[in-house]
């Protein structure tokens, strides 16, 4: 994928999540890259800070399916 490939797909994305999700602009510029490069991600925080509704906006923007995994020790 050439640079101006990669800047124009992440661009779309973070202004859609961004419609979304305010105010966590670096999470969603760090998973998005993620997402681009194949990675994996875990989201570590507090409850209530928008860890499920930032990946289901991601899931919605990007076509793919939303599971959940929780861990409760």
């Amino acid at each position: 994928m050439d640079t101006l490939k990669f800047q124009e797909i992440r661009g779309k994305i973070i202004d859609n999540v961004s419609k979304v999700i305010v105010g966590k602009d670096e999470v969603i510029e760090l998973v998005t890259v993620c997402f681009i490069c194949g990675g994996h991600v875990l989201l570590d925080d507090i409850p209530g800070m928008g860890k499920t509704m930032l990946i289901k906006a991601f899931s919605k923007t990007l076509g793919c399916d939303f599971k959940r995994i929780q861990f409760t020790p």
